[in-house]
């Protein structure tokens, strides 16, 4: 078998303790293999870093002009501009493109439908796909980018995201300067998200920048999820939080805050200042139109897509791009429209 340590279907099959014909079944997908079998024969895979000869014959010739692009979901307002600036660099080099999604599917269970088989190179999202299969494609040198989260230690994976900590230190500085707001909630996204990390970091830096000691009472779970957003803020209502301000970690929690503060009888920005991160669509559709953080969202697919094929033509390329955030101001935050 011609593999990057020659390791061959047979040792697969002794390491796994089943036959060469379910190693193939497992390995092609051709036919179904009961989950405890085909569990033991991945594990295999990985020990040994098995590549298939067909696998390894297309990542020598790099022939499959595909690039992969691993998700949770490709829906939504923040998706969208990301997957169009993907597509259209692609396309202009092109490239066709597959598009994997995790969504509702535990990442040590489901199958790895795109790789060294049937693409050159991988874009992958943030907690898309288990360290065992990241460090598995990096040994055999495949190409890989990350969307908006570094590498794991040991990995050499570039990454393209925006400056998260900048972005919020001028969304909260804004507050204080400009509007006098001293108690701000920031409203956090998923545990262990790297992009609401920096921007947690930007938001107690601003808050020290002008003397304000940080209250973690006031950082709240958001989750980047109206839905969730909603639920906090209401609960907090409830049990007589003082506030001034919102910080939202990003527009979709924003937009469920001002639900609940709505349904609580304040204003926005009367009562609560208002900024959101990301500047997606409908930001400037809301009532009051929504401040926040533009984030290039576009641009960081449209990068990483080309960071991806220079990597697929094994071209040297930088090991972290972070493109620019900006403050848009709109109504939500006091100020007058621009």
């Amino acid at each position: 078998m011609e593999t990057n340590n020659s390791a061959t279907i047979e040792d697969v099959a002794r390491l796994a303790g089943v036959s060469i014909a379910t190693v193939s079944r497992v390995v092609n997908g051709k036919s179904p293999v009961v989950p405890e079998t085909a569990q033991r024969v991945l594990d295999a895979v990985r020990a040994l870093n098995y590549v298939p000869r067909a696998a390894a014959r297309i990542l020598a010739s790099k022939h499959t002009n595909t690039l992969g692009l691993i998700v949770p979901e490709i829906s939504g307002e923040f998706f969208a501009p990301m997957l169009r600036g993907i597509e259209a660099a692609a396309g202009e080099a092109g490239f066709d493109l597959l598009i994997h999604t995790t969504s509702y599917k535990s990442l040590e269970t489901h199958r790895h439908t795109l790789g060294e088989h049937n693409t050159d190179g991988l874009l992958v999202f943030i907690d898309s796909m288990e360290l065992a299969e990241l460090t598995r494609l990096n040994s055999i040198g495949f190409p890989i980018v990350f969307l908006h989260q570094t590498a794991p230690a040991g990995l050499n994976i570039p990454v393209v995201t925006v400056e998260n900590k900048k972005g919020a230190m001028l969304a909260v500085e804004h507050l204080i300067e400009v509007h006098h707001c001293r108690r701000i909630v920031y409203l956090s996204g998923p545990e262990g998200n790297e992009d609401s990390g920096w921007r947690e970091r930007g938001y107690r830096l601003a808050l020290e920048k002008h003397g304000i000691p940080f209250d973690p009472a006031l950082v709240l779970f958001g989750n980047f999820l109206s839905k969730q957003a909603e639920r906090t803020i209401s609960a907090v209502l409830q049990a007589s939080l003082e506030f001034d301000a919102i910080f939202s970690g990003d527009d979709l929690a924003a937009v469920g805050a001002m639900s609940a503060l709505r349904e609580a009888g304040l204003r926005v920005p009367e009562d609560v200042k208002m900024i959101g991160f990301d500047d997606i669509p409908l930001a400037r559709h809301l009532t009051p139109p929504l401040t926040t953080i533009h984030a290039p969202t576009e641009e960081v697919g449209r990068m990483a897509t080309n960071l991806l094929i220079r990597l697929v033509r094994r071209e040297t390329v930088e090991s972290e791009i972070l493109l620019p955030t900006e403050l848009t101001i709109r109504q939500s935050c006091g100020c007058r429209a621009l």
